[in-house]
């Protein structure tokens, strides 16, 4: 076995640490593969998406607005 160099170790440990998933990377997967997973939730959003692209969609300026809307549900 040879000799490694602390620069060597040094260099790998960053190339792992730049190649790496952090935790918050796996939540995010998580979360998605869960949003994809529910059938209801991917509906929801296609719908959402559809009113969003026929201007089917309300501007909140703030508080007020929102709780007016929320009256009207």
């Amino acid at each position: 076995m040879g000799v490694i160099t602390i620069e060597e170790v040094y260099n790998k440990l960053i190339h792992i640490e730049e190649h790496m998933a952090t935790k918050e990377d796996i939540e995010l997967l998580i979360d998605t593969i869960e949003i994809l997973s529910n059938h209801d939730t991917v509906e929801a959003l296609n719908r959402s998406d559809a009113d969003i692209r026929q201007g089917r969609v309300k501007q909140i300026k703030g508080v007020a607005d929102l709780l007016d809307e929320l009256d009207h549900i």
